[in-house]
């Protein structure tokens, strides 16, 4: 599951690009250089000669410090961090270690902010995009719950289109390009664009067809909570692992009575279990319903339901 690569991008204000760069550069001994352009971007080139860029997005809503207020902000205050490719056990503690420090440099993140994960789809196949694109239609709600999508974002990260999620099912694709088909077909025009009207959902493959050859997952609210980061990277790592290695996943919704105790045991099935995940999960149903150690609500709700199981 850790073995996939993985790229991470980071949107905040509250410091410029040129501070959060410079934050950045000393905390991973690397170079800072301007490669300016249209989003003002700082590059710092790390010792291994990877880059991480700081770059400008237009949603971001641009705010800072002023003491204790939070004001707006001119348009050098909206930072989106790119990291290089990444792998989660080389690289995981010096990527929290960086978000710490961008938050200690004055950095934070707003409504308008967002985390992307981009999965390395070289792994990929038709039945894995296909499964990958079943198991977030089929959790649409629960995700989105447990996530805490703002409004201010969700034109950015909107659900799985229904249509396109029952069109794909009722093909049953066998090739990349059918699954093309399917996921453009409501859209005209050039596909081969960056900014396509496509990509704003929760799971992209824009990316994977026409960027990067990257599965995107952009559901996240950004944080510099070091630990919420790391949350949202073995999620979407665990995710990207069962849409590889599972013969078939369903589309149809999943009905939970109990919201934690779901998501819980969704987390342990995809892997994110032990110790080592305990506040990884946490993080992921904090902001759900329910009790996520029984799935009745409590130990005694489940005697009951026994008794009334064994009386009929």
């Amino acid at each position: 599951m850790f073995s996939n690569k993985f790229g991470i991008e980071i949107e905040f204000t509250g410091i410029t690009r040129e501070q959060a760069a410079e934050a950045a550069a000393k905390f991973l001994g690397g170079s800072l250089r301007v490669a300016g352009g249209y989003y003002g971007t700082y590059e710092v080139v790390t010792p291994d000669r990877r880059i991480w860029k700081f770059m400008s997005d237009g949603s971001i809503n641009c705010q800072k410090k002023q003491g204790s207020r939070i004001v707006n902000a001119e348009g050098s205050y909206s930072v989106e961090l790119v990291s290089p490719v990444l792998t989660y056990r080389e690289d995981i503690a010096a990527l929290q270690g960086l978000v710490r420090r961008l938050k200690k440099a004055g950095g934070f993140a707003n409504d308008s902010c967002g985390i992307h994960v981009h999965l390395d789809g070289g792994n990929h196949t038709p039945r894995s995009l296909w499964n990958f694109v079943n198991l977030v239609a089929s959790r649409n709600d629960l995700f989105y719950k447990a996530l805490q999508i703002p409004a201010e974002r969700m034109r950015y990260c909107k659900k799985m289109d229904a249509y396109m999620v029952q069109k794909l099912n009722e093909v049953k694709p066998r090739t990349f390009e059918a699954i093309e088909q399917v996921w453009y077909s409501q859209y005209h025009g050039i596909r081969d664009t960056h900014y396509h009207d496509s990509r704003y959902h929760f799971l992209n493959l824009h990316s994977f067809f026409h960027g990067n050859h990257t599965v995107e997952l952009r559901g996240f609210n950004s944080t510099l909570h070091a630990g919420k980061v790391r949350a949202y990277i073995v999620f979407a790592l665990a995710m990207n692992h069962q849409a590889l290695t599972q013969k078939y996943a369903s589309y149809r919704k999943v009905q939970s009575e109990n919201e934690k105790f779901a998501m819980r045991v969704y987390l342990v099935r995809i892997g994110l279990s032990g110790d080592e995940f305990k506040s990884c999960r946490q993080h992921l149903y904090e902001h759900l319903d329910g009790n996520a150690a029984w799935r009745y609500g409590s130990k005694e709700n489940c005697r009951s339901r026994r008794r009334r199981s064994d009386e009929a």
